[in-house]
């Protein structure tokens, strides 16, 4: 049926969407390879290039080829997806890159996934990888532990998070409010996608070799979604590590304090110096890790069950009167020690143990103090519509 598909007036069913940065040696076989695989599904359907201010002749090979092209002049991965999707008309989105890599003749068993209830259709590629078509610390190693460890965070259930090639409801982008400008868009649409409670499908596809140079950094581009994945969990991130500090830590200055027998010795001050560290900075993760959740909801857009709770039962004045209350009793310590100081002339003192207590208690109390107004000061603001954004320029010529 050549590169011809039916296109329907108003509504396609599918818009195939495809990002592209200077792939002038491919983008003109995917574009055509896309609308052959509408075609032969015999679907309504377009195909839109988000092209990403390439400095090649990759724009204008896409439209001669049958494609609408939106001009994206914000480099990054996200920002041309992005672009791409504002663009779209389809009722379903379905995604792939510009570097020959993925067959597009899937289109039709992503769009029965679709049909069949599911929100968020992913390939996975890990057992039909072609020789050489990934880096074997790609396949082998920064894939399975990333989606590994993106699947222990977030239970996703994805086996190949960060496959190119997937397909969405156009319904559902407004529900999953997508930002990231980079390759991290990737793990924010299956993150957004779980925490929403969207229904997430997979099946097996064929990856193949690229071709032109990939633009892909192994290193760089790994660390920025393993920062994304821990960025966006704030309970691994802060508020586990900050509640495991603080336990340890009290516990270690209780041991000190009754001068209990532990390991075959006796702890000491020294033991209670750390413990009070490990408490300090323990309440000030948990704060962060708080701030966080605070952030998220209210400037991110972000869904947390567990923060409007503990928000609707807890208010500004709750924390004040924490904070107030034990920094309250650490000042009480130290009156009671200066007052012995004192009933001495002035002489010297062996309270080392309760000044050490006290500097902890009035130390959190001041955090967890000033910390409420902080969450407080956040709450004052909700997250607002965002408008489009700039610089995308759509280009409606169709050439055949």
């Amino acid at each position: 049926m050549g590169n011809e598909c039916i296109v329907a007036p108003d509504v396609p069913l599918v818009s195939v969407v495809i990002p592209c940065l200077n792939e002038q040696d491919t983008i003109e076989a995917c574009v055509i390879a896309a609308l052959e695989g509408i075609a032969d599904a015999g679907i309504a359907g377009e195909v839109i290039v988000a092209d990403n201010a390439s400095e090649d002749d990759s724009a204008e090979l896409a439209r001669a080829a049958g494609a609408r092209v939106v001009t994206e002049r914000r480099r990054g991965y996200g920002s041309a997806y992005l672009a791409g999707f504002a663009a779209a008309r389809g009722k379903y989105i379905i995604m792939g890159d510009a570097d020959l890599t993925y067959d597009f003749g899937e289109i039709p068993n992503f769009v029965r996934e679709l049909d069949d209830g599911a929100d968020l259709v992913m390939g996975d590629r890990m057992d039909n990888i072609q020789p050489g078509a990934m880096p074997w610390l790609h396949q082998h190693v920064g894939n399975p532990i990333l989606s590994g460890f993106l699947n222990v965070l977030y239970r996703t259930g994805v086996r190949d998070a960060h496959c190119g090639m997937r397909a969405i409801r156009r319904s559902k982008l407004e529900v999953l409010d997508l930002r990231t400008p980079g390759m991290e868009f990737a793990s924010e649409m299956v993150i957004r996608a779980a925490k929403r409670g969207l229904d997430i499908r997979q099946f097996p596809i064929d990856y193949q070799r690229r071709g032109g140079e990939s633009k892909l950094n192994t290193w760089s581009d790994g660390w920025r979604h393993l920062r994304f994945l821990l960025v966006h969990s704030p309970n691994h991130l802060f508020l586990v590590p900050g509640l495991v500090m603080s336990v340890f830590g009290a516990v270690l200055m209780l041991i000190s304090a009754v001068h209990v027998s532990l390991i075959g010795r006796v702890w000491g001050i020294h033991a209670e110096i750390a413990g009070m560290l490990l408490v300090v900075v323990g309440i000030q993760v948990l704060s962060l890790g708080l701030c966080a959740h605070a952030y998220g909801m209210y400037f991110m857009g972000e869904h947390d069950a567990w923060f409007e709770r503990m928000r609707a039962r807890y208010r500004l004045e709750h924390g004040l009167a924490l904070g107030g209350g034990v920094a309250l009793v650490g000042i009480v310590v130290a009156a009671a020690i200066a007052v012995q100081w004192i009933s001495h002339g002035f002489g010297a003192l062996a309270e080392e143990r309760l000044a050490i207590l006290a500097a902890a208690l009035i130390i959190v109390g001041i955090q967890i103090f000033f910390s409420s107004f902080l969450l407080s000061i956040l709450g004052l603001r909700r997250l607002t519509p965002r408008s489009p954004p700039p610089g995308s320029v759509v280009d409606d010529r169709t050439m055949g």
